[in-house]
């Protein structure tokens, strides 16, 4: 028999020229989708200028979004994964696993509260809680599991406690941006949040109070 631990592999299957170009074309549906979007709005975008945009015909579109609320999301989540990367530049510098995750959920609360291009998605809070939780949850999950494994936090389903975290920034930030929470309650906020992870109280105001250092800048959006 072959000796299955020298045996070459075989090379990887190459992209076809039909799936690069799908896969071009989504992207670039997605790109011009934030430019348009964050000029305008997402109510005031149009599935034409956004196709013409990214040169791409204007039926064409509906192949890869089946209305302009998916190719929202689609750009919220890029934002999402964005800012993910963001925060991993930061807190890739901590000792502390448990700052990593408050540092983490505090970020969100505060882009999703001060950034335009997250704030006019809020109302669709279900949607964008699901969005948050995939896209972010690798990043979160991890954060969790090591938080646990240092003996920080106490959580014995890690994804569960983060799809309610999720739900509860995204509801949170709804009542901030329309005046039915103080912007000043986001400490005691995510202290609460941190309790979900099995920190006691004392320990997770103290997590939530410690100064948050800058993130690194985003990227220009192209006009």
């Amino acid at each position: 028999m072959p000796d299955t631990h020298t045996a070459p592999k075989p090379a990887p299957k190459s992209e076809g020229r039909v799936a690069r170009r799908q896969r071009r074309n989504r992207a670039a549906l997605i790109a011009a989708a934030r430019e348009i979007m964050a000029e305008k709005g997402v109510d005031a975008a149009t599935m034409l200028e956004i196709a013409e945009r990214a040169d791409v015909g204007a039926g064409t579109v509906y192949n890869y979004f089946k209305s302009k609320d998916e190719l929202a999301v689609a750009v919220l989540e890029s934002l999402m994964h964005e800012l993910a990367m963001r925060i991993e530049t930061v807190t890739d510098t901590f000792g502390d696993p448990a700052q990593v995750y408050a540092f983490g959920i505090r970020t969100v609360l505060d882009t999703a509260t001060t950034d335009p291009r997250w704030k006019q998605m809020l109302p669709r809070s279900e949607v964008i809680a699901d969005a948050l939780f995939r896209t972010m949850g690798p990043f979160a999950i991890r954060d969790l599991n090591n938080a646990v494994a240092a003996g920080r936090f106490r959580v014995t389903d890690p994804a569960l406690v983060w799809r309610l975290t999720c739900h509860a920034i995204i509801g949170m930030s709804l009542a901030i941006t329309e005046g039915r929470q103080e912007a000043d309650s986001k400490v005691p906020i995510i202290a609460r949040l941190l309790c979900m992870a099995g920190i006691d109280g004392e320990g997770a105001d103290e997590l939530a109070a410690r100064s948050l250092p800058d993130l690194p800048p985003a990227p220009v959006e192209r006009n």
